[in-house]
């Protein structure tokens, strides 16, 4: 098959459509990425990208457009995403370019999927969408958008013109079928459920060596109000025994985080790194004790199956997880973790208590873990449906 594949973000961005591109090139498809010159994570364009047009990395053809970069204002988001809304349009009316199938992988904005939908219209051919990310949902989720306001109607009736362009949507979570078929009313179009892999599964750098008279627990991530970031400074400043916890990754609760650390005098118990590529950040992994996983417990979104939770069990370590919805499933499923609800007091006692488990004990979570990933999340058993299911589509 030649596959296009659209996405607003792409490799050296941290995401897991890289992944899922390079595996179904190397299945033998001609598979081909529209995407934008990478910034996000950077607040830049990055230098040696500026002028970037085309480029093939590891047999994939990878097609580059004009966009602003994002920063932290809110204006320079909007402007980011409806620069490559503009842009990824103007390079589907330009190219001459014949691909048997659209597949669009659906994360903030919505909007990348007008590209696949009119290329779909332009040369009659399928077009699927996975969507790991719903909106309008997200926007109202974070508090960027207020639900009854009217930037939400005119998002709300976009987000569901973009869905209703698909021939079959992929869901990343169970969960986002009630907001498909209840809430944006589509129940018209195929519904399936297939997960992301996990964005590392690896390490090829030299592990980081923790500190080893300490029980060392792990958060790498998003820092946002949905991830309920003040959790852990809050968590640790009740944890008495000898625990060090570790974050890696940045976002809107980045700077209140760094705040709290340094207003508790938490410095030598919660240690903060910033933000890093997923090559850097994964020689972390590989000696941590345990990780630690949050999400709010929000409507459809907070409901939903974060990448994170794949990336721990792939490490084969225990998680403990302050979740809901399908994420608690999966974990319960996997018999490797601590759940625990959203309470400072029980997440610092069950910190304690992860840190008591012996060895073994540990270890068997971590196995039960890495186990149910295999099964489930692996990037070539993801990467085999998704094929699967664009072999189905093609005429």
């Amino acid at each position: 098959m030649k596959i296009l594949i659209v996405c607003q973000f792409y490799y050296p961005e941290n995401f897991v459509i890289t992944n899922i591109a390079e595996r179904l090139a190397s299945y033998g498809h001609q598979v081909s990425v529209l995407t934008g010159r990478p910034n996000y994570g950077y607040g830049h364009i990055l230098e040696e990208y500026k002028h970037v047009k085309h480029e093939i990395i590891n047999n994939v053809n990878v097609e580059r457009v004009h966009l602003f970069a994002r920063r932290k204002s809110k204006f320079s988001i909007i402007c980011n995403y409806l620069s490559f809304y503009f842009s990824s349009r103007k390079w589907v009316r330009k190219t001459k370019e014949k691909f048997d199938i659209v597949y669009s992988f659906s994360l903030s904005p919505v909007t990348i999927l007008s590209a696949g939908n009119l290329y779909k219209k332009k040369h009659n051919v399928p077009h699927i969408v996975h969507c790991v990310d719903l909106w309008p949902e997200s926007v109202v989720s974070t508090g960027a958008v207020k639900k009854k306001s009217l930037m939400y109607k005119i998002l709300f009736k976009w987000s569901k013109d973009l869905y209703k362009g698909a021939d079959e949507i992929l869901i990343g979570s169970p969960s986002f079928k009630e907001y498909f078929y209840n809430v944006l009313k589509i129940d018209n179009i195929k519904l399936t459920y297939i997960p992301q892999c996990s964005l590392i599964t690896k390490c090829d750098e030299e592990p980081f060596k923790y500190d080893k008279d300490y029980f060392n627990i792990l958060y790498c991530g998003n820092l946002g109000y949905l991830q309920n970031s003040h959790l852990i400074s809050e968590s640790m400043s009740n944890v008495n025994t000898k625990v060090k916890f570790h974050i890696i990754g940045m976002g809107p609760c980045s700077n209140k985080l760094i705040n709290d650390i340094n207003k508790n005098n938490l410095k030598d118990k919660v240690i903060y790194y910033g933000p890093m590529n997923a090559k850097k950040a994964s020689s972390y992994f590989v000696n941590a004790d345990a990780f630690y996983i949050s999400l709010s417990d929000s409507p459809y979104v907070g409901q939903s199956i974060p990448n994170k939770i794949m990336m721990y069990m792939a490490f084969g370590k225990p998680i403990l997880g302050v979740i809901s919805g399908d994420g608690k499933q999966v974990l319960e499923a996997a018999k490797g973790s601590i759940i625990v609800e959203e309470n400072v007091t029980k997440i610092a006692q069950n910190i304690e208590k992860l840190s008591k488990l012996n060895k073994d004990q540990r270890e068997e979570m971590g196995q039960n873990n890495y186990k149910y990933y295999y099964e489930n999340f692996d990037e070539n058993v993801i990467s085999k449906k998704i094929e699967k299911i664009l072999f189905s589509h093609k005429a």
